[in-house]
């Protein structure tokens, strides 16, 4: 039997059971274990302790032979190849980001001077370029912990990933999901990527069955233009791709903090990761390196 090393939040062990329930339709019976990451606990933002820190846990558990799998939310890992570690990318979750507010308000409806969580300078700048006047807070912790600074009170709104209201059953709390040519959601937002060991080829054959080809293109295509900015998942930049079957269109921004300066770039192609690149080039052209900074 397989162990899969997960974190252990609700969401966690949600998605990474979807994983495990995957791999025992096709025959591999599989268990999770839990993997506590030093991100697990911190309360401080993650823009300040850095999204590695519940990613390398989880792979540290993998290389040294604690768990044969592990799951990861694909927009928290690093952009550089890990030589050790196999990788696929199952079918992907719903990408949109999503508001959760007050009496039900949309993000037009919210009054002047509204308090919005968030801590990810990626929501930050976009919420800034559309609604100025907002009071924007940071906001850290699990899924139920955020949803709780608006039932309590503490804030008017938040905005969070739609893709992990959905696997935690919490879908229906969303006041506003946005359209990505509204405000578009970071770099393979709602993927997951499933590691083994490149040298345990029992556990490569078992989660090359669950690869997802639209999942796949989407996420290269929107890494590579994170990538090439060489810019981390905390950085303020976005990508939204959809493959048709044949190719991918590929639509990228990069944006000022303070809401000033939004550069978008959007393009076709049917090599996901070159048009990742070639995106990210004509973002940097336009002066993409002075927002990312």
């Amino acid at each position: 039997m397989f162990k899969i090393g997960t974190r252990g939040s609700h969401l966690a062990t949600t998605q990474t059971g979807h994983v495990r329930d995957a791999l025992g339709e096709h025959g591999h019976p599989a268990e999770l274990q839990i993997v506590t990451t030093p991100g697990d606990l911190s309360q401080a933002p993650v823009e300040r302790i850095g999204v590695g820190v519940f990613t390398s846990a989880l792979r540290d558990a993998l290389f040294n032979g604690e768990v044969d799998i592990a799951v990861h939310s694909f927009k928290d890992l690093p952009t550089a190849d890990e030589p050790r570690a196999h990788m696929i990318i199952p079918t992907r979750e719903d990408s949109r980001e999503a508001l959760i507010a007050r009496d039900g308000l949309t993000l037009a409806e919210l009054p002047e001077g509204a308090r919005v969580g968030t801590s990810a300078p990626r929501r930050i700048s976009q919420l800034k370029a559309v609604r100025p006047d907002l009071d924007i807070r940071p906001l850290r912790g699990n899924i139920e912990r955020r949803m709780s600074y608006v039932e309590d009170g503490e804030l008017d709104a938040i905005i969070l990933a739609y893709a992990g209201l959905v696997r935690g059953g919490y879908g229906d709390r969303a006041t506003e999901v946005f359209a990505p040519e509204v405000f578009m959601p970071a770099p393979a937002q709602g993927a997951l990527a499933v590691e083994c060991r490149s040298d345990d080829a029992v556990a490569r054959e078992a989660i090359d069955k669950l690869v997802d080809a639209a999942a796949t293109a989407e996420s290269t295509a929107e890494r590579a233009v994170l990538a090439r900015l060489e810019a981390g998942c905390t950085a303020p930049v976005a990508a939204s791709a959809v493959f048709d079957g044949a190719g991918v269109t590929l639509r990228a921004g990069v944006f000022a903090l303070d809401g000033s300066r939004q550069l978008v770039e959007e393009a076709q192609g049917t090599d996901p990761a070159e048009l990742g690149r070639k995106v990210a080039e004509a973002l940097l052209q336009r002066g993409a390196a002075d927002l990312i900074e």
